[in-house]
């Protein structure tokens, strides 16, 4: 593992490598170890000794840090101020069984997000600038720290999601909201994944701003809050703001939501504590291998693919993002031909291998194939930033 201590020295280790034809796997923390398709390179390249924060103005609501800052530390920074990051980036330690510290260069650089995805957006969403190392080993400076109109290549939006394939981020600026005066959670118990579905959407049609949406199964319900959920499969809905505006748009999401199932109501300890659990896949931390996939659909489709899959494997699984999001673990093989069949088939979405052994790993695409167009316009992208190919060849396909 090679730990660079300044952007230049990063470039310089980067540059020989080109020179000398040697590939290189980036990282941050390493706590997403294992996940995209396997690779093998000459050297690691780790963030995690370019750390701090550069430039945090409360009053902006914008951060600038070194990408090898430690996750905890933006966070307990933006904490003292009563900010946060809108996107509630999630844990991947626990579903991986790996360690190390999680870092903002690698939450950017895998496009982290959690359950207020819906309505605040993916990690990339917060990005306002970034600086990274091609793979010619120079230095580029992107974005900055206002949202603006782009022309041209988005560079700040092209490495967000790239999970380290086209450039070493050194750098990045972010911006950050204001946490929440207060949450409540409204769960109505006993609803089959339809049921569910039709419940979230009427939530979602609502003028109460609802700022997460989930269904917990009856398989998942009680690892979640230690079991202290009510009885039955929970469908979950999350409102937060002002204290007198959560009681209020509360009542109302209630009152419609009574036609479904019965309710019961979680104050902010307990709410905090179940996103964090749904944030992090907590029913899927088993330090286990058994496959486990990231599944993106429509959300009114995402309950039929469960179903479908069910009459072919053994699959377990919970809803996020009001259905669109589904966390899918597989009790055997990974079925991957099969889901991404049943996929296409209602409409489209994608499916990323996130968990596997490493036999499964060789044998089958962590993501989802691209169209021919768009595999030939990222092949375009990857060639024009790591001309010689050294960033983990064949990762993302």
């Amino acid at each position: 593992m090679l730990t660079p201590h300044t952007e230049a020295d990063a470039a310089y280790v980067i540059r020989t490598a080109a020179t000398d034809g040697k590939t290189l796997g980036l990282c941050g923390g390493n706590t997403r170890a294992g996940f995209g398709n396997v690779t093998e390179t000459a050297e690691t390249v780790s963030s995690r000794a370019l750390s701090g924060i550069v430039d945090y103005d409360p009053a902006e609501m914008v951060v600038t840090a070194r990408s090898g800052t430690p996750l905890a530390e933006i966070e307990a920074a933006l904490a003292a101020n009563r900010q946060m990051l809108a996107f509630e980036p999630m844990d991947h330690r626990g579903i991986m069984g790996t360690g190390g510290e999680p870092t903002i260069g690698g939450v950017f650089a895998a496009n982290v997000s959690g359950p207020r995805r819906f309505v605040s957006g993916a990690a990339r969403d917060s990005l306002l600038g970034i600086r990274f190392i091609n793979g010619k080993g120079e230095v580029i400076r992107a974005g900055g720290r206002v949202m603006k109109n782009v022309t041209g290549l988005d560079l700040v939006k092209l490495l967000a999601g790239s999970h380290g394939t086209l450039g070493f981020l050194t750098e990045v600026t972010f911006r950050v909201l204001p946490v929440p005066q207060t949450a409540e959670t409204i769960v109505i118990s006993g609803l089959d994944d339809a049921g569910a579905a039709k419940a979230m959407a009427a939530a979602l049609a609502l003028p109460v701003e609802v700022s997460g949406a989930a269904h917990l199964p009856q398989t998942v319900r009680h690892r979640f809050l230690s079991g202290s959920l009510p009885d039955g499969e929970a469908t979950v809905l999350r409102l937060e703001g002002l204290a007198a505006s959560v009681s209020v748009r509360s009542e109302k999401l209630a009152a419609v939501m009574q036609a479904f199932g019965p309710i019961a109501r979680l104050d902010a300890d307990e709410s905090r504590t179940l996103w964090q659990e749904i944030r992090d896949v907590h029913p899927y931390a088993d330090n286990s291998q058994k496959p486990l996939w990231r599944v993106s659909v429509a959300p009114s489709a995402g309950h039929q693919l469960v179903a479908a899959l069910r009459l072919e494997a053994g699959v377990d699984a919970f809803y996020d993002w009001q259905g669109g999001l589904i966390w899918m673990r597989m009790e055997a093989d990974p079925e991957a031909e099969l889901l991404r069949r049943f996929i296409r088939a209602l409409g489209g979405g994608h499916a990323t291998l996130v968990r596997a052994s490493a036999t499964v790993r060789t044998q089958c695409p962590a993501f989802e194939p691209q169209p021919d167009a768009v595999a030939q316009l990222s092949a375009r992208v990857k060639q024009k930033l790591d001309p010689g190919g050294i960033f983990s060849p064949g990762k993302m396909g």
